[in-house]
């Protein structure tokens, strides 16, 4: 276990496949808070797979308040060849609504902040909902700068097969 963030009660530990049920829980209550329940396809099995199989994309912690699950941080190595040094890009995270504002999204944020230090990153990145003013002032509080001159663009199911196949 570790103390991160000086929050008293609050450890964060790295997830392992026996946390699968757990990490989808937490996927589903942050789509549902996002709006975005319709997007969801991961499965548990799918989650071990790509989580915990031969091929691991990406990471998992998950904070505890008295040994209780209560949130997590799901973050992964991108590149960046201007510094030539790898980044960590965080995908999700997320609090349970009973248990914000008590500083342990803080101390999940700063956890992969110092893997990032650990690990010699360049950069430690991530993306918010234009909507999520909570969130927004949240990381500029932190310190955070919001990439405005970028627009992210993606392909998935029907796009990206068809894209594969040009």
């Amino acid at each position: 276990m570790e103390s991160v963030g000086n929050v008293p009660g609050f450890e964060i530990r790295p997830a392992s496949e026996a946390d699968v049920p757990v990490i989808y829980s937490f996927i589903k209550k942050l789509a549902a808070y996002e709006k975005l329940t319709h997007e969801v396809v991961a499965t548990e099995m799918l989650l071990r797979e790509t989580l915990f199989g031969s091929l691991r994309t990406a990471e998992v912690a998950i904070g505890y308040c008295e040994e209780k699950p209560v949130g997590f941080v799901l973050f992964f190595h991108n590149y960046s060849t201007f510094l030539g040094r790898p980044g960590l890009y965080i995908e999700d995270l997320f609090v349970d609504e009973p248990y914000r504002r008590r500083g342990f999204g803080r101390a999940l944020l700063l956890y992969v902040a110092q893997l990032a230090n650990e690990r010699r990153c360049g950069r430690l990145e991530w993306a918010v909902l234009d909507w999520n003013e909570p969130a927004i002032n949240f990381y500029k509080k932190l310190g955070a700068v919001a990439m405005n001159e970028w627009t992210i663009y993606r392909v998935t199911e029907e796009a990206l097969s068809k894209l594969a196949k040009m």
